[in-house]
């Protein structure tokens, strides 16, 4: 099913699996496992080059100045960047809300008014947001006197171009929308977004989380004007991410995090910034998450990302038909056969989503319940919460089989098919 590298011998590579050699791990969209070349190279940092980064001259803040901007090059390399064009950030949503305040800022006169919004201006996004990509938006149109509009999904969760087309006008001015659901898996025709976008003249930002890990990502040919994605769901450590931005627009951007080490001159009345990407990344940052954000990128990169997605399309059909071979289970995104990223979520009928998640995991299938962070998503499809499995660079054949041998048992356990 899997390339010699993929799949169950990929398992080796992840300490996890040392320790629980039975676990069918399928909640990669909401945190992956670590991959043991990122803590190798987190902990190698920690041991030999932990000092402080871009203070002082001595050879030890050198060394780990090196080090943390090493890695922000290899993560730009991994996503088709430059390396003034990756923000670091605490995590995706952190990115997004820098995004989202600075353009604020701008609206309030505090930066150049590149990115300054008013009254009869409007943002567009999908109702298939997560949170992250949709609550800072609502926040900005409200200070901004902006309007929020979307593209609606249909029944089956999903939104189209020409939903998006319906609702972008010529006073639209952000079009943000998800590249990977995180509840469907629908993948997104970024280029027809973008194209949309600029006959507007409206910015582009691309919630990247669900697809950095998964497909051959390359930010600057996909044209988006920025992007967010996040380590932990890319084999790496938590509590870092990053924001992708053309460096122009980084530049321009006022900096929504003040304080030391992002200035060139500061009096008592104001202050100047450096360029980007030092100009929005106030304070001490997260150096050594960075350099194990950089271990999983490389280990991702050695494992081949074209490799990686046809491992993985393979795994969603194989989730796809799985989940469909089940009496009184309900599918959500994609119909079968069509294009998705290898992972589903459904409703049973009859039984709640977190007594499936129970039921599962009592089998020992790890998946996730709930709203997943989507909840005008799953209210669009009539339901409160969902069941969802997720997969990733190690998961096989046979984990898709104990999922769909242990959703087989459900509803006669639950007493649901009476």
């Amino acid at each position: 099913m899997s390339s010699s590298r993929l799949g169950r011998a990929a398992r080796a590579d992840f300490p996890y699996f040392a320790a629980h050699p039975d676990a069918v791990y399928l909640d990669s969209g909401a945190t992956s496992q670590r991959a043991g070349a990122s803590l190798e190279a987190e902990s190698a940092f920690i041991a030999s080059s932990y000092a402080a980064v871009h203070r002082g001259s001595s050879v030890a803040a050198g060394d780990a100045t090196w080090a943390f901007e090493q890695a922000r090059e290899r993560v730009a390399a991994f996503v088709g960047a430059g390396e003034r064009e990756i923000v670091w950030a605490s995590g995706a949503t952190d990115a997004l809300n820098m995004l989202a305040l600075g353009m604020s800022d701008d609206s309030l006169g505090l930066g150049g008014g590149r990115f300054a919004l008013g009254e009869g201006d409007e943002i567009v996004v999908t109702e298939a947001e997560h949170h992250a990509n949709l609550i800072p938006w609502q926040r900005l149109a409200r200070r901004s006197g902006a309007v929020l509009r979307y593209a609606p999904v249909d029944a089956a969760g999903l939104w189209s171009v020409d939903g998006l087309r319906e609702v972008v006008t010529p006073r639209t001015r952000v079009i943000a929308f998800p590249h990977v659901s995180n509840v469907t898996g629908q993948i997104a025709p970024v280029s027809d977004v973008v194209e949309l976008a600029r006959s507007v003249g409206a910015l582009t930002v691309l919630d990247a989380c669900q697809s950095a890990p998964h497909l051959p990502l390359d930010l600057s040919a996909l044209g988006v004007d920025f992007a967010a994605f996040s380590s932990h769901k890319m084999l790496g450590p938590t509590g870092i991410g990053a924001l992708y931005g053309r460096a122009e627009l980084l530049d321009a951007l006022p900096p929504a995090r003040t304080g030391g080490s992002m200035i060139t001159t500061v009096s008592m009345q104001e202050a100047e910034f450096l360029p980007a990407p030092q100009r929005l990344e106030a304070g001490t940052q997260a150096v050594t998450q960075a350099v194990g954000f950089a271990g999983a990128a490389d280990y991702l990169t050695s494992l081949g990302m074209a490799e990686v997605r046809a491992h993985e399309e393979r795994l969603a059909e194989a989730l796809v038909d799985a989940v469909s071979a089940v009496p009184g289970v309900r599918l959500f995104g994609p119909a079968p056969g069509a294009e998705r990223a290898a992972l589903v979520s459904f409703a049973v009928d009859g039984v709640h989503a977190h007594d499936v998640g129970q039921f599962l995991d009592d089998r020992g299938v790890t998946i996730r319940t709930g709203h997943h962070c989507a909840q005008p998503l799953h209210r669009a499809l009539g339901v409160t919460a969902t069941t969802r499995a997720s997969a990733s660079v190690y998961t096989d054949a046979d984990d898709v089989a104990r999922l769909g041998e242990a959703l087989g048992e459900v509803r006669s356990y639950f007493g649901a098919d009476a």
